[in-house]
């Protein structure tokens, strides 16, 4: 990944001479360059460079009210470069990677880069690692439901989507699985096949029967205790005692 650079310097020279000596190097993308410290800070904001060679004293605003203004914590790597050694101390307060003091010479300038470079990498390595690590703890907080059932019948294949399913009846070591108007017997327990469905969108109302809760359209009590569950599609099924309180506490929930 190429490290966008801006160059920040009043005097024209200045900025030629560092872009000459960029100028070989593969690994650096100019941005942008700026002869005071207001166009700095604009510049800074809406290019988002990764290094900045940094003029201290300009017009207007010099280069540490620059970093002021921007925010330390918020600012690219920087390297100061002018003419005058007594800002050294201050430029390392405020986290410069490296004072160029004018007029420097290619060895000086490599060095100071090299450095930089090496920032940026590390800066860049825990970046990743730490969007690394939040999707890793993101994707084992969120399980992944199935979205599509694959089903294996007479020698086909059918991709099923689970939104299309109304409910699902246990045939033994079998389900079968029910759509509007089509049924298709898939080999899988009634347990393991609900464990891969959202529980949001499914619920068991029988040791027999899982139902899509969208298809729900009426509950009926029975003299038993149990309930008549019927569905849109004119389907009868049976809400047993032992599911009755889940089903029931879901529907107070969304009432």
């Amino acid at each position: 990944m190429k490290i966008r650079t801006l160059i920040v310097d009043d005097m024209l020279l200045a900025r030629k001479r560092i872009k000459r000596f960029l100028a070989a190097d593969t690994e650096i993308e100019l941005v942008g360059e700026c002869s005071d410290g207001q166009a700095a800070t604009g510049a800074i904001r809406d290019l988002s460079p990764d290094l900045v060679f940094l003029d201290v004293q300009m017009p207007e605003l010099d280069g540490f009210a620059v970093v002021e203004t921007i925010g330390a914590a918020q600012m690219p790597a920087v390297i100061f470069v002018t003419a005058y050694d007594q800002y050294a101390l201050r430029a390392f307060e405020v986290h410069a990677l490296d004072y160029l003091l004018k007029p420097y010479n290619p060895e000086r300038f490599a060095s100071a880069l090299a450095r930089a470079k090496a920032h940026i990498r590390e800066r860049r390595a825990g970046e990743l690692d730490e969007r690394l690590t939040s999707l890793i703890e993101h994707l084992k907080q969120e399980p992944k439901y199935l979205e599509r059932l694959v089903i294996k019948t007479a020698g086909r294949v059918f991709f099923l989507r689970t939104d299309e399913i109304s409910h699902i009846e246990s045939a033994g070591n079998y389900v079968r699985v029910h759509t509007q108007g089509e049924s298709y017997l898939m080999r899988e327990t009634m347990n393991n096949l609900q464990a891969k469905l959202d529980p949001e969108k499914f619920l068991r109302i029988h040791r027999s029967s899982l139902v899509q809760i969208e298809h729900i359209k009426e509950l009926q009590p029975l003299f038993s205790g149990d309930y008549a569950v019927l569905l849109h599609d004119g389907t009868e099924l049976t809400l047993s005692r032992s599911y009755r309180d889940q089903l029931l506490h879901l529907f107070d929930k969304t009432s």
